[in-house]
């Protein structure tokens, strides 16, 4: 079907800018030649923001917003759409995924108390504390947390969670299998390393800046208890 105006959506990347071997660029519009069919021809993206994670890890990818017009086609599974014509819109960081996917959610839902603690416990599934000493839980599988304000702190506790903290003074936590974390200037990672019953082998924390670990990078543990940047490939 064709659609005059632009979809808003959000789309995942390698770290080089590439799906599928397809460049991109932030700014950019591009026009699919062909049948556009979801999953298999045109350009793809998701209506619902955390829906990305389903096919871009967070802790190894990046995202963005954007716009898709022309010939749409969807899919039941998820909000995936695939689009004749796409346009990259801008970048987006985790907290600003996760913000999108807190936008989207309210505006089809009543608001929660803005001072409650945020917590997600399904697969892919995001949290996100903005306030003062905000805590955001994310404990499903792939699932993303993310604490930016003052003092604030994330735990992601399912398997490949990421958790992020950018907000002074904020912890970021990751205890799952496979679990990543990656913080600011100022703030602290905490993470473990897991066997493959799950059991806790090694955990270690460390400051932003000390024992090798650099802002707004991901990091894991290796099976030596030692962190380890997580990079693409």
């Amino acid at each position: 079907m064709a659609d005059t105006a632009p979809l808003v959506s959000y789309k995942g990347f390698d770290k080089d800018w590439k799906c599928r071997g397809f460049q991109f660029a932030v700014g950019n519009e591009y026009t699919h030649k062909g049948d556009v069919k979801a999953c298999e021809s045109g350009f793809h993206a998701c209506e619902y923001p955390l829906d990305v994670f389903g096919y871009y890890p967070p802790s190894t990818s990046i995202f963005a917003q954007v716009e898709q017009s022309g010939d749409l086609s969807k899919q039941s599974d998820d909000s995936k759409v695939a689009s004749r014509q796409i346009r990259i819109v801008a970048q987006l960081s985790i907290a600003g995924l996760i913000k999108a996917a807190v936008d989207y959610t309210f505006s089809k839902a009543l608001p929660v108390e803005p001072e409650s603690p945020a917590s997600a416990t399904g697969t892919r599934g995001a949290a996100s504390a903005t306030g003062t000493r905000g805590a955001a839980s994310a404990t499903g599988d792939y699932s993303a947390a993310s604490a930016t304000g003052t003092r604030g702190a994330a735990s992601a506790t399912g398997y490949q969670g990421a958790a992020s903290a950018t907000g002074e003074k904020s912890v970021a936590m990751a205890s799952g299998y496979e679990g990543t974390a990656m913080a600011a200037e100022g703030c602290a990672i905490f993470l473990v390393y897991r066997d493959a019953d799950y059991n806790i082998v090694h955990a270690r924390a460390s400051k932003v800046g000390q024992n090798g670990i650099e802002p707004g990078k991901f990091y894991k543990l290796t099976p030596t208890g030692e962190f380890q940047e997580v990079t693409n490939g």
